[in-house]
């Protein structure tokens, strides 16, 4: 089931969410409509912060990245099929220069800024089975498992961007709050005059 994407103002982006066990009801079925929510919106990474649920759940999938005419042939074929859920992840280490990439998110439809992140990234998590792993990854994929890591602590990319180039799109961040926006995927709008969108 696809569900709707919680909009930029909603307080749930903002919290730290909360680890899980595989007791956790509907698991499987949340795991499924999320990754059926992030395909039907074209994104490569979604967390649960982003369906309204306040819990360390973020997947990834950086397939659609490979087609980068910039990238080496190397680089391309390391972000084919790269596709993993993240439970409970804790960032162990961040290594490497930091980067500029133009990051975009789900849930600010239509804004997009240059954010700094370091090269390389140590995480811990469980896997969709529960079973602890710690892998080290580089590139554009740790920069997605860095950005999705950042909703599970309630931190947005905008965040990361300077107070000069938050000023400049504290209006687009307003009318995306409001539920001015336009976008071809369901989205959840923050309480607007009283009501939910």
């Amino acid at each position: 089931m696809i569900l709707p994407v919680v909009a930029y103002g909603d307080p749930v982006l903002r919290k730290k969410a909360k680890d899980i066990t595989p007791e956790h009801p509907q698991f499987k079925e949340i795991l499924e409509n999320m990754w059926e929510t992030m395909y039907n919106a074209s994104g490569v990474g979604l967390a649960a912060p982003q369906v309204g649920l306040p819990i360390r759940l973020f997947l990834v999938d950086t397939t659609p990245f490979a087609d980068d005419s910039e990238l080496t042939k190397e680089e391309s074929e390391q972000l084919v099929g790269f596709k993993k859920a993240f439970i409970n992840a804790e960032i162990i280490e961040e290594n490497g220069e930091e980067w500029a990439f133009n990051e975009g998110c789900l849930s600010i439809p239509n804004v997009r800024e240059d954010v700094y992140r370091q090269e390389e990234v140590v995480i811990r998590y469980l896997d969709e089975n529960f079973e602890e792993q710690t892998d080290t990854y580089q590139g554009l994929i740790a920069r997605v498992i860095q950005h999705e890591y950042d909703h599970i602590e309630g931190i947005l990319f905008t965040d990361k961007i300077s107070s000069l180039k938050k000023r400049l799109i504290k209006g687009r961040l307003s009318n995306i709050s409001k539920g001015k926006t336009n976008v071809d995927y369901r989205m959840r709008f923050p309480d607007v005059k009283g009501r939910r969108q």
